[in-house]
C-alpha cells in the first residue's frame, strides 16, 4: 500500500478515536454511495456530523483543510442528502466538519473544524 494511504488510514482512525473521546458516536466510517465516500458519519449529541479527514505530512505544500475541493463538498453533500433520507433522518440537524491532521514524526496536531461548510443543495436540469 502506498506511504499516503497509510498516512491517510492513521489519520482516520485518530479522528475517529479523537470522536470518541469527544463523546461523539460514530454511525459509519467509509460510507461509500453513488455519489462519493464519507470518511466519518457522527453522532454529536442529536446532530448529525458528516466529517471529511485530511491528513497531511507537517512540510506538506498545503494545509489539510485546504485539500477540501468545492467539488468535494458538493459531492459530500449529494451523499449527506441520501444518507438522511434513506435513514429516515431528514428532519434531524446536521453539518459538514472537517477533521485536518498534520504528522511530524510521532506528534500529531488534530485540528476540528465544525460546521466547515455549508450544504449544497442537489443540482436540478432546467426544465423547458
Amino acid at each position: 500500500m502506498a506511504q499516503h494511504n497509510e498516512l491517510g488510514k492513521e489519520g482516520e482512525a485518530r479522528a475517529s478515536l479523537y470522536l470518541l473521546l469527544n463523546g461523539y458516536h460514530i454511525l459509519a466510517r467509509n460510507l461509500r454511495d453513488p455519489h462519493c465516500e464519507i470518511d466519518i458519519i457522527a453522532d454529536d449529541y442529536g446532530e448529525v456530523a458528516f466529517i471529511e479527514v485530511k491528513t497531511r505530512m507537517l512540510h506538506a505544500d498545503v494545509r489539510p483543510e485546504e485539500a477540501v475541493t468545492a467539488n468535494r463538498m458538493y459531492r459530500m453533500s449529494r451523499a449527506a442528502e441520501h444518507f438522511l433520507y434513506v435513514n429516515r433522518l431528514q428532519n434531524q440537524p446536521f453539518r459538514f466538519d472537517i477533521i485536518a491532521l498534520t504528522c511530524n514524526g510521532d506528534d500529531w496536531d488534530i485540528r476540528h473544524l465544525k460546521h466547515a461548510f455549508a450544504f449544497r443543495p442537489q443540482k436540478r436540469k432546467a426544465t423547458p
